[in-house]
């Protein structure tokens, strides 16, 4: 329960980041591009509500959620932005109040969600500690390409820790969605945090490993840089396959994006 409340805490946090950023945005600036082709300002907040309602579904209403996701997984590459652009076309004010409760009204559900109970998700059930988790993670993500959007650097924080843990928890789902078999052994993976320390995963004998700055980590686990752009390195040939297929997020696998010397 005290790791629930601390990644809470965190995710709270890091939406009221992410708000700080578009509080005061005028009106027209919603339609300010993001680097994820076809998204806007409001889209990517949109996203964020669309999947914090799913969830939503998810924990107070089952069977509605099951009901809801056939129809999503329907059309797989087409639910997610078709779901940002409704809720984009919104008046700015009211997105932006909707994401608002919504978020809040989240938090305080997952801190209710019973020990040991398992929330359906459109990947593997996951207990509330991994919906926060990924909650996080996504915010953060969709709030760095609003940044980029409107240029504005931000600085790493300590809550990029559960970012990089999903990072390494869902290396064998990046292999299997991209019809690849998951390595047999354990990586080592070695981060340098933002505050200057070393966060670490695996053993420390392990044959294969990646290492490097945890925020180049984070970014290519979401698929927000290309791995050419970042600082890490692998060791061995299955870790180095893996920094190619990365993703932490449910669904087919992703696009990525484009290399600088491609742009």
């Amino acid at each position: 329960m005290t790791e629930l409340r601390t990644l809470l805490d965190d995710l709270r946090a890091e939406g009221d980041d992410l708000d700080a950023l578009v509080a005061d945005l005028p009106a027209d600036e919603w339609a300010t591009p993001t680097p994820a082709e076809g998204w806007t300002v409001a889209h990517q907040i949109g996203h964020l509500l669309w999947t914090d309602r799913a969830a939503l579904l998810a924990i107070g209403d089952p069977d509605a959620f099951v009901a809801a996701a056939q129809d999503a997984l329907a059309d797989p590459t087409g639910f997610v932005d078709k779901g940002a652009a409704e809720l984009a076309a919104r008046p700015p004010a009211e997105l932006l109040a909707d994401w608002r409760a919504t978020r809040r009204e989240l938090a305080d559900a997952l801190a209710a969600v019973p020990a040991g109970t398992k929330i359906l998700w459109y990947g593997p059930p996951m207990g509330a500690a991994s919906m926060a988790t990924a909650r996080l993670m996504e915010t953060w993500a969709h709030g760095g390409d609003v940044a980029d959007a409107l240029g504005v650097t931000r600085t790493p924080t300590a809550r990029l820790r559960h970012v990089a843990h999903l990072g390494v928890r869902t290396r064998d789902f990046a292999f299997v969605v991209h019809d690849r078999t998951p390595p047999a052994e354990p990586f080592r993976v070695r981060l340098d945090a933002p505050d200057g320390t070393v966060w670490e995963w695996g053993p420390a004998d392990a044959a294969q490993s990646v290492t490097g700055p945890a925020l180049d980590f984070c970014r290519l686990v979401t698929q927000r840089v290309h791995r050419g752009d970042t600082a890490l390195v692998a060791t061995g040939p299955e870790a180095d396959a893996w920094l190619d297929l990365a993703q932490t997020f449910a669904g087919p696998p992703g696009a990525g994006r484009d290399s600088r010397a491609a742009r």
